[in-house]
């Protein structure tokens, strides 16, 4: 019986990490055991920054709130205080939106808030 060999696996296994190193700098683009480290390192940045996303964008969308609130005369905080108890179910997503391309509707969600807060 003869014995087993990898090549055909391994030259796919090579293959499949050399098209993801593509784009990658000098060696790390060529040579086989620097592009597996390479892409390797790539992926966990990857896993990392796709948490981090969902975090910056959230702040950003704070900032939009904070501001267009401020404007109205209202602290952030205090917004969201009154829109738990008013048991107005907008997320901050929304809410930066609205201030963001509809001022007058953001004016009255707060309006509504500060109203039945009160």
């Amino acid at each position: 019986m003869p014995r087993v060999k990898g090549g055909v696996t391994s030259r796919r296994r090579h293959n499949k990490v050399m098209k993801a190193a593509r784009g990658h700098r000098a060696g790390r683009s060529r040579v086989f055991k620097r592009a597996k480290t390479s892409v390797m390192k790539a992926m966990v940045y990857s896993y990392v920054h796709r948490r981090l996303k969902k975090r910056t964008w959230r702040s950003l969308w704070i900032a939009r709130i904070n501001a267009a609130a401020r404007q109205l005369g209202v602290k952030y905080s205090q917004l969201i205080a009154w829109l738990d108890k008013a048991g107005i179910a907008l997320d901050r997503r929304v809410l930066a939106d609205l201030a963001l391309h509809q001022p007058a509707d953001f004016e009255a969600v707060v309006n509504q808030a500060k109203k039945a807060a009160s």
